[in-house]
């Protein structure tokens, strides 16, 4: 167990899959891929309760799950317009659908969206349907700590945004390189964005996703950035 002391517990499910309880108790996972996810520890057996899922964009490492899980736990699930409907089309009840800049409220939470820069579609069928755009998410719990769910992204001047507005205490950026930024990008963004606290994902699945947390903490001293790199092992919580 490590701590950064905000007063809730956050899981690394492997790539870019976690598990939040809230201060008062609210489980929330953020694009939550167990089922093939060579990084998850041990699958979605341990999770007994969830009250809302929030799905930053389609691809399949992140959604993959989506329907599944939704009906399994009767949850609500927060994702751009398009997914949303896309989840609906696919017998899923219980949709928020949003856009970026907005902010919903769920189960005593502000699930505010934010941009991303990526690309986003569902695999199916004979090809691929769009799922709109790739977003990341701001979480301000009960107690006004905020957690940024960066998604997948590069790194973009919104995040500088993103400082001032939400003071995020902590960021989860992915840091794996390829899709996504690498340990260099990350530590500019962790620049603008200003957090004490980051968490690093998506790297390690594949091997192509060669971004390591060691990389990150060189790459903010360089770049003289006074932020703590925190990175559990898949299974792992940080409270």
């Amino acid at each position: 167990m490590k701590a950064f002391d905000k007063g809730f517990t956050l899981t690394w499910l492997g790539h870019s899959a976690f598990h939040l309880v809230s201060p008062r108790g609210k489980h929330v996972l953020v694009d939550p891929w167990l089922e093939g996810n060579p990084m998850a520890p041990v699958g979605d057996t341990p999770i007994t309760h969830v009250d809302a899922i929030l799905l930053t964009h389609a691809h399949s490492d992140h959604a993959g799950d989506a329907v599944r899980l939704v009906k399994r736990f009767r949850c609500n699930v927060v994702a751009i317009h398009e997914t949303a409907l896309w989840l609906e089309k696919h017998g899923v009840e219980s949709c928020v659908g949003m856009n970026k800049g907005g902010t919903t409220q769920l189960h005593g939470l502000k699930v505010t969206m934010t941009n991303a820069t990526h690309s986003s579609s569902f695999d199916g069928g004979e090809g691929r349907e769009y799922g709109g755009d790739a977003a990341g998410f701001v979480v301000t719990l009960e107690n006004a700590a905020t957690i940024y769910f960066a998604g997948d992204t590069g790194p973009m001047m919104d995040m500088q945004i993103i400082g001032d507005l939400y003071r995020p205490d902590v960021s989860v950026l992915p840091i794996g390189d390829l899709y996504t930024m690498g340990p260099r990008e990350a530590a500019y963004a962790a620049r603008l964005l200003r957090s004490p606290f980051i968490v690093p994902c998506h790297y390690g699945t594949f091997p192509a996703l060669t971004g390591t947390p060691e990389a990150l903490r060189a790459e903010l001293e360089k770049a003289d950035v006074q932020a703590q790199v925190i990175a559990p092992k898949p299974g792992e919580s940080v409270r």
